[in-house]
């Protein structure tokens, strides 16, 4: 067994989009509209589904924003330098929540960053 993908739902499918393809990077796998049920699925992520795991973005219709589950975490991102990152993705218009720094009861760098619809996104730095 493997992890295949995560799924998120959008308010705004294209807003969702360009912030994971052009803030953080990733590709646009593959996206397809179901229009029996009003609903648009996009897949995101750094490699092939074959080999890796990715992000599925569910958009539906008649939906122009959900509220966040209490029980949600966030998604996780590898990252080589923390605090270079987070200074990437302000400058194309995200938003950090928590700049990089140590974990409060750990020695990993970390940092936080949302995505447009209010996810949390962690960045850790790998060293």
């Amino acid at each position: 067994m493997r992890m295949l993908h995560t799924m998120l739902r959008v308010g705004d499918l294209e807003r969702s989009l360009s912030f994971y393809t052009e803030v953080l990077g990733m590709k646009l796998l593959r996206r397809k509209d179901y229009p029996g049920g009003k609903f648009t699925l996009a897949f995101v992520g750094y490699g092939d589904e074959s080999d890796h795991t990715v992000i599925e973005l569910t958009h539906n219709w008649d939906t122009d924003s959900y509220d966040l589950g209490t029980g949600y975490g966030h998604i996780a991102l590898a990252v080589d330098d923390a605090a270079a990152a987070c200074n990437a993705i302000r400058e194309k218009g995200g938003n950090v929540v928590r700049e990089a720094g140590p974990m409060k009861h750990g020695g990993s760098v970390i940092a936080f960053i949302e995505d447009p619809d209010g996810y949390k996104i962690e960045l850790i730095e790998r060293s």
